[in-house]
């Protein structure tokens, strides 16, 4: 991997707010265009660690797309294979499976089609509609897991 390849993108300002904000609906069962409450054990402490995420279905395939690159979570679950997604109440224990870089395009597709209102200004060089070149190109920046 290059050093572009380990991009992370730092929560601030707003989004910290808004993430915070979101994370509370969905742990009150309230689900924003499928926001999940995603839960981990801490690779080092071995204590569950939460953050909101956008899970992504896609042809019957679940996926979780790291659009802010390699972030905490992303360490974490390559650590620890799985953990929960929580909705309200309702907990989900899943495993995941990284995708390889030439697996991501579908999916990646699919995450901007939905969600690149969202995400898109944490790509500063990627169109409002990326193109498929354009997302093979930012693919080893994003980390993107099937969820089984």
């Amino acid at each position: 991997m290059t050093a572009t390849d380990q991009r992370y993108v730092q929560g601030s300002g707003f989004e910290v707010h808004f993430n915070r904000a979101v994370g509370f609906l969905t742990k009150h069962g309230i689900s924003l265009l499928g926001t999940r409450v995603l839960a981990v054990r801490g690779r080092t402490s071995g204590e569950w660690r939460t953050n909101p995420v956008n899970l992504l279905t896609h042809e019957g395939e679940r996926y979780l797309v790291a659009a802010r690159g390699h972030t905490h979570w992303v360490r974490n679950i390559r650590v620890a294979g799985g953990g929960e997604l929580r909705l309200g109440r309702k907990v989900e224990a899943f495993t995941v499976t990284e995708l390889a870089d030439e697996e991501k395009l579908p999916a990646l597709r699919a995450y901007f089609k939905r969600w690149g209102w969202e995400v898109g200004r944490f790509f500063e060089d990627l169109p409002k509609k990326p193109s498929d070149a354009d997302l093979v190109r930012i693919a080893p920046t994003v980390p993107v897991f099937r969820i089984s």
